[in-house]
């Protein structure tokens, strides 16, 4: 970890205060007519996903932490423990179900992404891609008529998620979802 001062600042970087790791997702540098320069921020926490504000003096230092994202590969699970493998060196690496966000779309065997601390290879946590396809298994029959525009109802994908799909959409399909989100987005071609 290296320290930085408040006028290297820049949305996305990653912060440690107080044992926790923030991202920056706002700053803005401030000069009032009287007294020193400070700078706002807003932090996002990127294990704990609390929201905080923080005000700095201008020139006041900060640990900057290097993250890395790589690619992993969902195994399986035991309930308490997630197990990952490494697509290049096939290294598999369990990680406690708590560092895992939106485990419902998680699908085994699909790539997804872990972000590691990359001073002590440490895993920060694991979300699924953005977008995923997985097939309905679950949902109520389609009736004759149904368009696009005439509603949602829910479905049970093979991830163990539940989403909101277009009446049209029937069981065995694949469609894709934002997992950001979990809104329906097309049908799988």
């Amino acid at each position: 970890m290296s320290k930085v001062s408040t006028s290297d600042f820049r949305n996305g970087m990653v912060l440690e205060l107080n044992g926790e790791l923030y991202s920056i997702t706002e700053f803005q540098h401030v000069k009032p007519g009287k007294g020193p320069a400070f700078v706002r921020t807003k932090l996002k926490g990127i294990v704990n996903e609390k929201n905080i504000e923080k005000t700095w003096r201008s020139g006041e230092k900060a640990e900057d932490v290097r993250i890395e994202k790589r690619e992993y590969q969902y195994l399986y699970n035991n309930g308490e423990i997630f197990f990952f493998m490494n697509n290049e060196t096939y290294e598999q690496s369990p990680v406690n179900a708590s560092q895992v966000q939106r485990k419902d779309f998680l699908v085994e065997g699909e790539s997804c992404n872990v972000l590691f601390n990359a001073d002590d290879e440490k895993v920060l946590y694991v979300e699924p891609q953005d977008h995923i396809e997985a097939e309905v298994e679950k949902t109520d029959p389609g009736l004759k008529g149904d368009t696009a525009q005439g509603g949602s109802k829910p479905a049970t994908l093979s991830s163990g998620a539940v989403v909101q799909v277009p009446l049209f959409i029937n069981e065995g399909e694949k469609i894709r979802v934002d997992t950001r989100t979990g809104e329906y987005i097309e049908r799988a071609k």
